[in-house]
């Protein structure tokens, strides 16, 4: 085993020194008459130190010759035989390394006192190491010397495990000489070399043998850690590390060195840095490394005038085939618009995945507007052409927006934002088209930051306004509902549809303020109507992300004075498309306490069906788009009907929108749907308008308020 020397105060790496002197003072004091001076000195000293006459028995011991003995102090008497001790000790167990050779172990115990002048370590029971060693006096009497040792032999147990069992290979250099002085297992397998011949070596030949290259110098002398690096024959990369130059091995000052093979290391170091500039699913310049370069082209226009363009091209339809075919069909889309770029934009260019559907291409060298609008059209055709994926064929297109280096302000930021504008326009233009930025674009996005003020405002101050709409009963025209519907009148433009303003407040991330607004005013106003009408109010998809929808609902119930079962959620399929365990959790949990749940635009999606049966739905609601065409389309009336036979199989109501002609009213009818809702009924109306509606039909006022239940 190979042996290591660390320096520590009062050890036996302290030399002969620390205990010749002791033992030459003591043999030589001992020869003089005890006295009490004399015993109370040894008392203070640190080592346990004991005197034995020529026979064997205890003259003297110090308190810390008692202390290290504590097990068997209580057989430390003057005149009492130390072989005594050791047999008493020897049956208690005291001493481990006795077990089993009890005889032996005795015998050579007593050799050694016999023969004193050599050193020997001791185990006790509780774990801790003695160094004993023991000399004679003129007289025949016997001195001894006990140290603990027991944290040397931990600090020597646990270097042995660093450096004999460690896998990292390591060995220890002659500080003089820059022989190997001992290698561990791992480093012979490393260098290769057989223990006699390393033994037999300097570090340099060693070095010479292995590497082809160093990217480093040893450090300077006196450094607590230094290193350099090997690139050996075969491309490894290897960091050689010299720690403290303060180990002692057999008397030599030597070196502690390891050899860490880096190789597999700098690979993950360079994925990483590769990873952090490329997009994951098509390797692709991801949006930081497109900015880096849009940096460097920007740098390039002001000092050569380079000219460059920069392309943002968004997929048009993209969510339709992932909500169709999934997720994976989705990234697989994604790979081949990757692909189709690739082959379309050539020269010094850059083709990057910004993140989700939207891509961007540096283009570099002439822009001249024709060979832009080139680009843009090789791109718009490239990405349009058919594919397969998932064995169906699905079709995208795209929209591009284009900023111009020459024309636009010549600064990364600008021109990234002067391409976003063109896309928003090339998209408001009807998709698969391009859009080159133009100054009066800003204006209009100066305009659509305006309305998002606006919208801010009204929501913040609660300029909105709560309209109603009744959902009748079909037999007999009763309202049995009152659909929630927000409304805005900007102070200059007037009223403003919530098929304008809806997308921008999801946009906005406001809609959850929006809906909460909605769903306390019409609790509150529910809580004043006759009892046998309830509220239906809509759910945007982004009200349930977050988990405190639930607590949302039940709070505003609670505040209103409302029953549950007078409150009914209406949700879209593509709500459920996307919901998560948690929004599953809360529109069930809602359900059992008495909430309806009504499935809007039924028939629109793309997985009605599975839908029913997965979610907890009490109602569904006909979309108006078949409504409006029962007059006209004969496959209208045959997707209604059976509509209407599904709910009413599944014991659901079945509500019909947007009825304005009799015609519809009576075929509905005919059919047994249960409600009906648009304006042959009814437009919507404020709710200081809805008192007139319960008098027409002979509603009686409820008066009171119902509340919620535990």
């Amino acid at each position: 085993m190979t042996q290591i020397v660390i320096q520590a105060r009062s050890s036996a790496q302290d030399e002969p020194k620390l205990y010749n002197t002791a033992l030459e003072t003591l043999t030589h004091v001992a020869s003089r008459e005890k006295n009490k001076l004399l015993c109370a000195a040894m008392d203070e000293l640190p080592e346990g130190i004991v005197l034995l006459d020529s026979e064997g028995r205890y003259v003297h011991w110090n308190k810390s010759y008692a202390d290290i003995y504590k097990a068997t102090a209580d057989l430390f008497k003057v005149g009492a035989r130390l072989a005594d001790t050791l047999r008493i000790g020897m049956q208690r167990g005291d001493y481990p390394e006795a077990v089993g050779r009890e005889e032996e172990w005795y015998a050579e115990r007593m050799h050694r006192l016999q023969n004193p002048g050599q050193r020997h370590e001791q185990q006790l029971a509780d774990g801790r190491w003695i160094l004993i060693e023991e000399r004679q006096t003129p007289d025949n009497s016997t001195i001894g010397l006990r140290v603990d040792i027991t944290e040397m032999k931990r600090r020597e147990a646990s270097f042995r495990l660093l450096f004999e069992e460690n896998p990292i290979p390591m060995y220890v250099l002659d500080l003089e000489s820059s022989r190997f002085l001992a290698i561990n297992d791992a480093a012979l397998d490393h260098y290769g070399f057989p223990l006699a011949r390393f033994l037999d070596m300097r570090r340099a030949q060693v070095v010479c043998m292995e590497c082809v290259g160093n990217d480093g110098a040893m450090g300077a002398n006196g450094a607590q850690v230094s290193s350099e690096r090997h690139v050996r024959a075969d491309g490894s990369v290897i960091d050689v590390t010299t720690f403290s130059r303060q180990t002692t091995y057999d008397g030599k000052r030597a070196l502690l060195v390891a050899a860490i093979d880096v190789t597999e290391r700098n690979r993950s170091e360079a994925r990483i840095a590769h990873m952090a500039r490329h997009d994951a699913l098509t390797d692709l310049p991801n949006r930081m490394l497109f900015k880096e370069r849009l940096d460097a082209e920007v740098m390039n226009f002001a000092r050569h005038k380079q000219p460059f363009a920069v392309f943002l091209i968004d997929l048009d339809h993209f969510k339709t085939v992932n909500d169709t075919l999934g997720h994976s069909a989705g990234d697989k889309l994604l790979e081949e618009v990757s692909a189709q770029l690739l082959e379309t934009v050539s020269g010094p260019s850059t083709v990057a995945r910004l993140g989700g559907d939207e891509f961007a291409v540096l283009h570099v060298g002439p822009q001249d507007d024709e060979s832009v609008i080139a680009l843009a059209g090789a791109i718009i055709a490239a990405v349009d052409r058919p594919l397969t994926i998932a064995g169906h064929v699905v079709r995208v297109g795209a929209s591009v927006g284009i900023a111009q280096a020459g024309r636009d302000t010549p600064s990364a930021e600008v021109f990234l934002r002067n391409a976003d504008i063109a896309l928003y326009q090339a998209k408001a233009a009807g998709r698969s088209t391009y859009r080159c930025f133009e100054p009066a674009m800003d204006e209009a996005l100066r305009s659509k930051l305006e309305f998002e003020r606006d919208l801010h405002e009204a929501v913040v101050t609660r300029a909105l306004a709560v309209h109603y709409q009744p959902i009748v009963e079909l037999s007999s025209g009763i309202p049995k509902s009152m659909e929630a519907l927000v409304r805005w009148t900007h102070p200059l433009r007037g009223e403003i549809s919530p098929v304008e303003f809806i997308p921008v407040a999801e946009e906005m991330g406001l809609i959850k303020e929006v809906g909460k607004f909605v769903l306390e005013t019409a609790c509150r106003d529910a809580a004043e109507w006759p009892l046998s009408v309830n509220v239906a109010i809509n759910v945007s998809p982004l009200q349930l992300v977050g988990g405190d929808f639930y607590d949302l609902v039940v709070n505003a119930l609670s505040s209103a004075g409302l029953a549950p079962e007078r409150l009914d959620l209406e949700i879209t399929e593509s709500l459920l498309m996307d919901a998560s365990d948690e929004t599953v959790r809360s529109l069930q949990a809602l359900r059992d306490l008495g909430v309806g749940v009504s499935m809007d635009d039924f028939g629109t999606g793309y997985s009605s069906l599975s839908y029913l049966r997965k979610f907890p739905i009490s109602k569904i609601k006909i979309d108006r788009s078949f409504i409006g065409d029962l007059g006209s389309k004969p496959e209208a009336q045959a997707i209604v009907r059976a509509i209407v036979m599904l709910g009413t199989s599944l014991g659901m109501d079945v509500v019909a929108e947007g009825i304005e002609h009799l015609d519809d009213l009576a075929f509905l009818r005919g059919e047994k749907c249960t409600e009906g809702q648009g304006f042959l009924f009814s437009r919507p109306v404020p709710s200081s308008d809805l008192q007139k509606i319960f008098e027409r039909h002979g509603i009686l006022q409820a008066g009171c308020s119902h509340v919620l239940r535990e």
